[in-house]
C-alpha cells in the first residue's frame, strides 16, 4: 500500500498541473472507485464539471484537491485514497484509456493547457469522493500543500504525520506511552500518527534498534523520541528517492517507479544479513502481513 512518501510524490506531481485548472469533463466509468462518495457516478460527474481546482493537499495517505467555493457556505474537495494499488496519472488531453482506469477528469489549465487526470486502480480498494471541508481541530493548515485550516471531514480523524509542521511530538509521545499494544501496531494506527505503513515502520524500528513487539508503554520518552527521529529520517530519504516500488502498482503521476527499495535495511530482507551486525533478518507474522527485524540489534523488551 502506498505510504506517506509515495502519496507525497503523487501530490507534488499533481500540484503544478491542477492548481488553478478548470474541470471541463468527468467520466466516472467504474462506481467501485466512488465507495467514499455520498452519491452515484452521475452526481459525482455533475458536481465537478465546471468547478476550478485550488491545489492539492495531503495528510498521511490521503490526498485532496480543494475546489473553489461555489458559495461562502460551499467548501468542498475531491478526496483520494490510493488503497492498495491506486494511481493518479497525468496524461495529455485525449490520451488512450489506461489499463485499470476507473475515473477520468479532463482539465484546462491556464498555463499548461488541456490535460487529463486519470485515477487507475487494479485492485479497486482505492477511491475518490467529493467531501465537505471542515475546520482543523488544532487551527493549523490541513496538511502538506494546504494553507487553509480546513480538512475533508473524512480525514479529520487522521493524526498529523511526522513531517507536518503541526505534528506535536511531545503530545504523541505521551499518547503512545499510554498504549499497551506493540509499538509497531501503534505506529500503524493512523489516528495516532499518519502516513506510516508496514514498510517504513519496519525501517524506522530497525534504525532505532527497537523490537516491533515491544509494548509501547514500556518504551522510555528518550527511546520514543529516537524512534520518531528515525521515522522522519526514513520518510525523508524515501521521499527523496521517489518512494518504494516493488512492482508496477505504485508509480508517480508520469508512470515512473520510485527506487527506495534499494535502500531498505529490514523490510523484505528476511534471511539476508543485517547491514549493521550481519545476523540474518527475521520475519514474523503481523496483522495479516509481516514484520522484518534483526533479532540481535532489536532485542525484545
Amino acid at each position: 500500500m502506498p505510504e506517506l512518501p509515495e502519496v507525497e510524490v503523487v501530490r507534488a506531481g499533481l500540484a503544478p498541473a491542477v492548481a488553478g485548472a478548470l474541470i471541463i469533463g468527468v467520466d466516472a466509468r467504474d462506481p467501485r472507485a466512488l465507495t467514499r462518495h455520498d452519491g452515484d457516478a452521475t452526481s459525482f460527474e455533475r458536481a465537478l464539471t465546471g468547478r476550478r481546482v485550488g491545489g492539492v493537499a495531503r495528510r498521511g495517505k490521503f490526498l485532496w484537491m480543494p475546489l473553489d467555493p461555489a458559495s461562502a457556505a460551499d467548501r468542498a474537495a475531491i478526496i483520494a485514497h490510493l488503497g492498495m494499488s491506486g494511481q493518479m496519472l497525468l496524461r495529455p488531453s485525449g490520451a488512450p484509456v489506461e489499463r485499470h482506469e476507473r475515473v477520468r477528469i479532463d482539465i484546462a489549465h491556464p498555463e499548461h493547457g488541456e490535460l487529463v487526470v486519470v485515477f487507475a486502480d487494479q485492485r479497486t480498494f482505492g477511491s475518490l469522493a467529493i467531501d465537505d471541508l471542515v475546520p482543523t481541530a488544532d487551527g493549523w493548515a490541513g496538511g502538506w500543500g494546504s494553507t487553509e485550516a480546513l480538512v475533508p471531514s473524512q480525514v479529520a480523524h487522521i493524526g498529523r504525520d511526522p513531517l507536518d509542521d503541526a505534528f506535536d511530538e511531545a503530545a504523541v509521545v505521551a499518547r503512545v506511552r499510554t498504549k499497551r499494544s506493540a509499538i509497531k501496531r501503534v505506529l500503524l494506527d493512523q489516528s495516532v500518527l499518519s502516513g506510516v505503513g508496514n514498510i517504513y515502520a519496519d525501517e524506522a524500528l530497525w534504525a532505532a534498534r527497537i523490537h516491533p513487539e515491544s509494548p509501547a508503554a514500556a518504551l522510555s520518552v528518550r527511546a520514543l523520541r529516537r524512534l520518531f527521529a528515525e521515522v522522519r529520517a526514513v520518510l525523508l530519504k524515501a521521499l527523496a528517492e521517489g518512494g518504494t516500488s516493488f512492482d508496477a502498482q505504485y508509480v508517480n503521476v508520469n508512470g515512473q517507479a520510485g527506487y527506495f527499495a534499494h535502500s531498505l535495511n529490514a523490510y523484505g530482507r528476511d534471511g539476508l544479513p543485517c547491514p549493521r551486525c550481519g545476523r540474518p533478518i527475521a520475519r514474523a507474522s503481523f496483522m495479516n502481513r509481516s514484520s522484518h527485524y534483526c533479532p540481535r540489534c532489536q532485542r525484545f523488551s
